[in-house]
């Protein structure tokens, strides 16, 4: 992560056909997973030897073996991604492959909240052992650089990959104030999650905007994208901008699907990661491990399909594979 801590790569590129193809009702499939806050199962013996139960345990480093448990953190307010439903139980996609990845594993992965930009720091202190929240692979995160400045603020981290998505705008349901593009923000303003994709878009958007003299683009960023929404809602801007299945969850449920529309074509389609640091080199190569297990035993595929997503799915656990 830099100091942005972006989702995504600042670097515009084409979106990936196969993820803009993702239905938005087919992403929105709200159905509860469990109290996944204490997810994973399996068995694991006293010389943390793997069982049966769970087959990759041994693959882990001893600590976490000891422990049972690896704490992972995140900004559990991202639905369809991760998030709390009506009872306070963290579900979502991620919840759901981490609970995957414990049986194989033979521990729990505890989630446990924190704002986005500031999640890649609690590595970095060792207040968590992997970080799982939506987060883009880049190549400035790998290398610990700011994506903003250029400069070097950390020694980065290194990424699982496990998921693909783009990112997409969207307006007030009948009031989309004529933008289709990113482009047809110049002189409007949006609201964005701080540290996201997203800003940094609309950041380097509202510097063409600047340079064409077509008026600057203000944008409102918030400590999470449901704040966000909630602001664009009300009437506080013409139009807010997230991950595409996490703005397609929020044209189906917000307001019973009166609230919110997509207008154009995602862009940035990249793979969400899950970061781990430098030195963690065991627990990074367990959990890809764990990842290659659960695609080729077909749980992967279930829990994609379950929450609607599956043109995001991957085929196999890359390691840094973003750009």
């Amino acid at each position: 992560m830099t100091a942005s801590t972006t989702r995504r790569s600042t670097a515009a590129k084409s979106r990936i056909a196969a993820v803009s193809a993702i239905a938005v009702a087919g992403a929105l499939l709200l159905t509860s997973c469990g109290d996944q806050t204490n997810s994973g199962s399996g068995t694991k013996e006293k010389d943390g030897a793997a069982t049966s139960a769970a087959p990759l345990a041994d693959k882990l480093p001893q600590s976490i073996r000891d422990k049972g448990v690896v704490k992972v953190g995140s900004d559990i307010a991202y639905p369809p991604v991760e998030f709390k439903d009506g009872s306070g139980k963290v579900v979502g996609i991620d919840p759901d492959i981490a609970d995957a990845l414990g049986k194989q594993l033979g521990v729990k992965f505890e989630f446990e909240n924190g704002t986005f930009d500031t999640l890649i720091t609690g590595l970095r202190s060792k207040r968590y052992d992997m970080a799982m929240s939506a987060m883009t692979d880049t190549k400035d995160r790998q290398e610990g650089v700011d994506s903003e400045t250029g400069k070097k603020v950390g020694e980065g981290v290194d990424f699982v990959d496990y998921f693909t998505a783009g990112v997409s705008i969207y307006t007030k349901k009948g009031d989309d104030k004529g933008i289709k593009t990113w482009s047809d923000l110049c002189g409007k303003k949006i609201v964005v999650q701080r540290g996201t994709v997203s800003e940094d878009l609309a950041k380097a958007e509202n510097n063409k905007c600047v340079k064409a003299k077509k008026g600057k683009i203000t944008i409102e960023a918030f400590d999470n994208d449901q704040q966000a929404q909630t602001r664009l809602r009300a009437g506080g801007a013409d139009a807010g901008s997230s991950d595409f299945p996490v703005a397609a969850y929020a044209v189906k449920t917000s307001g019973g699907g009166n609230d919110f529309q997509i207008v154009g074509e995602q862009v940035e389609a990249a793979p969400y990661g899950i970061a781990v640091a430098k030195s963690n080199t065991e627990l990074r190569d367990a959990l890809q491990a764990a990842l290659d297990a659960i695609i080729k035993n077909g749980e992967y595929e279930k829990i994609i399909a379950k929450w609607g997503v599956q043109a995001g799915a991957v085929t196999e656990a890359k390691i840094n594979g973003g750009s």
